[in-house]
């Protein structure tokens, strides 16, 4: 994987010598961090049952320091990635998310409207995969601004707008209106994982990014690698390497499919 200033651009995980962790984290539980998904399609019984065993699954979120390659499962969310693993809804889809400037979120949202209400498949389960610069959609805004993310993609936007939903929306909401819950005007991870899909994070993309910030700022790239790791949005699901991950999830069935 390239150190980067993310621009435009898809990173790579790249096998290497990996450095030993300061001190194994605490567990922090979803749980205490999402209250799970609250806007499913009715007659989603499977979809409802994974999301409340994701919002109880362990996420490990209080690093001191995270080595360049992942390689022992207390390093990742091994617990939550075995849920999405074995889900056995007859519709699975993972999109491959790595250019935070593509349709990726609106490609989701509109996957999941026609499977749900078109296609009658409420329990269909929607995956994001996310590295390259998508990745900086999963860090919280003090992240943003702390490390000056906006400047990776040219400051546009200036601050993570990904992971609001529109003011005013509800799933109670009309789905033809289109500024509504389920409209073009609401793509955003909060709406999409209220509704079940399920965002993956890259501790490859993480580092990468954590070497890019070094780069410009100093600072021990371990640490800062896992200060963004300890400040992912809620909800997400930390794997070692995306495109590692998409070999697993398409072994058990999900359809592949490019959102930039």
């Amino acid at each position: 994987m390239h150190d980067i200033s993310i621009s435009r651009r898809r990173t790579f995980g790249l096998l290497g010598g990996a450095a030993l962790l300061a001190s194994v984290p605490q567990t922090v539980w979803a749980a205490d961090l999402a209250s799970g998904a609250d806007g499913l399609a009715p007659g989603a019984p499977m979809l409802a049952e994974l999301s409340r065993k994701l919002a109880a699954a362990p996420r490990r979120r209080s690093f001191a320091t995270v080595p360049f390659m992942i390689d022992r499962p207390e390093l990742w969310d091994h617990e939550a990635s075995a849920l999405l693993l074995g889900y056995r809804g007859t519709r699975t889809q993972v999109w491959e998310s790595s250019d935070v400037a593509a349709p990726w979120l609106n490609l989701m949202r509109e996957a999941m409207n026609g499977q749900a209400f078109a296609h009658g498949h409420p329990d269909f389960l929607a995956v994001a995969a996310v590295h390259g610069s998508a990745h900086l959609a999963l860090f919280n805004q003090d992240l943003w601004v702390k490390y000056s993310l906006a400047a990776n993609i040219g400051g546009k936007p200036a601050e993570n707008v990904f992971v609001r939903e529109a003011s005013g929306v509800s799933p109670s909401d009309d789905r033809q209106k289109l500024g509504g819950f389920y409209g073009p005007a609401n793509n955003n991870i909060a709406s999409l994982q209220r509704r079940g899909a399920v965002m993956v994070a890259c501790h490859d993309s993480i580092h990468a990014i954590a070497r890019g910030i070094v780069a410009k700022q100093g600072g021990a790239p371990d640490a800062i690698a896992a200060d963004l790791t300890n400040n992912l949005i809620p909800g997400v699901v930390l794997v070692p390497s995306v495109v590692a991950y998409l070999i697993e999830l398409q072994h058990v069935g999900f359809t592949y499919a490019k959102g930039s």
